[in-house]
């Protein structure tokens, strides 16, 4: 007898998921959506910041004005064989995202690897360096 009203809960709740599925594909071929009638069209698209640009040396900053924002790094992991290996430029692109959204539009590069044993990767592609504000 204690059963039964727990059963009845789950029956409700199960009977309440089916009336928030999404519709079928057959009914969704017969309706347009026109971007005025649709409830998304005041959801503006993220914006990625351009990655920063990068120095490899610190020569390349003589003469320009610039602030220091701090140390940021980039990595790509291989999780396994059968994925596509690490590559440096791939963590070097995500070392100037990263700077980017620091509000950076520089990177000056320390050092980048390529690293073996590292815990829940194959292999991994590591960059260092520090996101810079470089004023013209």
């Amino acid at each position: 007898m204690r059963a039964l009203p727990g059963c009845i809960l789950v029956l409700s709740l199960t009977g309440c998921s089916w009336i928030h599925s999404p519709a079928s594909s057959t009914a969704n071929q017969n309706t347009a959506i026109t971007p005025s009638s649709s409830p998304l069209t005041s959801h503006k698209p993220a914006v990625r910041p351009l990655p920063a640009k990068l120095y490899k040396s610190a020569e390349e900053l003589v003469g320009k004005p610039f602030r220091d924002l701090g140390e940021v790094y980039g990595s790509t992991c291989q999780v396994n064989l059968q994925d596509p290996p690490p590559s440096i430029a791939a963590a070097r692109r995500d070392m100037q995202v990263r700077a980017a959204h620091m509000k950076g539009n520089a990177v000056l590069l320390h050092q980048c690897e390529m690293v073996r044993s590292v815990a829940g990767c194959y292999a991994q592609a590591v960059c260092q360096g520090t996101a810079l504000k470089v004023t013209q």
